[in-house]
């Protein structure tokens, strides 16, 4: 399924390029490189519904998006240029700044609410986060969860030398935890679907512990930008921006139609299974604080959190990073 979902990512940035340049006036449209944190999916569908449903090429863009393989590699790949646009986790992009100053800025939000949790199996002993302790735990090499990991252990008072974090590559993640080479895995609550499928297969049952409560408060997923982009290109970023979050509307609206985009752009990918992985991050995008605040919005206190939790994590100085400097609210407007 990988492979395949990957060899459709080739054709994929081939025949964007060809779409787009059609529907939009090739000699006129704007290119944009857009790094996805994730091989396609449900979960990860919005800006490939933003290129299927024309909101790109009706603002003029030319995208090419292009998957990276967590939010690390994504502020990596937009902070040397390789990237102008892109959306991960943003306590990996915040640890970047405290670590350079990465030429990157948030210019949205996603997610006001966390989706990192553990993933274990239903009769494995582990009914909460203190069960962990003397267990093997699996984690994407690159996921912006590792960042948390270590504070979120803390908080609850687990010493996280007696746990084993294995790293591996996340199409491992899957096969780990079904065999029963893991006793659990750290993931996005989006992930849920295709372990919820490889367990039921063993006759097992999947079991969620959202971090979300145990503690975790803050942003997760968001939209970034490179400085560069920003200054000699602010109205790509602007439109970047306006059809992200028209197409996330838009997915909320009718999910199946979400499953019918995706499959027509990855004929290889399940609909139903594309269906069931978005309708995991519905609740992520529409729920009271983007019903209060609107979609997108950085709202400076839940921000500062993000921050705290991200410092404290990898013992960084408060005063380290200023929140507020790695923000342009600007392309909200």
């Amino acid at each position: 399924m990988i492979q395949a979902v990957v060899s459709a990512v080739v054709r994929h940035l081939v025949a964007a390029t060809v779409v787009l340049g059609a529907g939009a006036g090739a000699h006129a449209a704007e290119k944009v490189i857009y790094m996805n944190d994730w091989l396609p999916g449900g979960d990860k569908a919005i800006p490939f519904y933003a290129l299927e449903k024309g909101l790109f090429a009706a603002e003029g863009l030319d995208v090419t998006i292009q998957s990276a393989r967590g939010s690390s590699e994504v502020v990596t790949r937009i902070a040397t240029g390789t990237a102008d646009v892109g959306s991960g986790g943003l306590a990996a992009f915040l640890q970047a700044k405290a670590q350079g100053d990465v030429p990157v800025t948030v210019v949205a939000s996603a997610f006001p609410v966390q989706p990192d949790a553990t993933f274990t199996v239903e009769g494995s002993g582990v009914t909460s986060l203190k069960d962990l302790v003397g267990k093997k735990v699996a984690t994407a090499t690159f996921t912006s969860s590792n960042v948390i990991w270590p504070l979120i252990l803390a908080n609850n008072g687990i010493d996280e030398k007696k746990i084993t974090l294995i790293k591996v590559d996340p199409a491992a993640l899957v096969p780990m935890l079904a065999t029963g080479q893991v006793d659990a895995t750290i993931n996005w609550t989006t992930a849920s679907p295709p372990f919820v499928r490889a367990l039921n297969e063993t006759g097992k049952k999947l079991k969620m512990l959202p971090w979300s409560e145990y503690g975790y408060d803050g942003y997760g997923y968001s939209v970034f930008a490179s400085n560069k982009a920003i200054k000699e290109r602010p109205e790509v970023v602007r439109k970047v921006v306006k059809a992200w979050l028209k197409a996330a509307q838009m997915a909320l609206a009718d999910p199946k139609d979400v499953a019918r985009s995706m499959k027509v752009q990855f004929p290889e990918m399940d609909a139903k299974l594309v269906e069931e992985q978005f309708l995991t991050i519905v609740p992520l995008l529409d729920n009271a604080i983007t019903k209060a605040e609107g979609l997108g919005t950085l709202e400076p206190k839940r921000l500062a959190t993000t921050w705290e939790w991200t410092a404290k994590s990898q013992n960084i100085p408060l005063d380290k990073v200023d929140p507020e400097k790695t923000v342009d609210r600007s392309f909200l407007q």
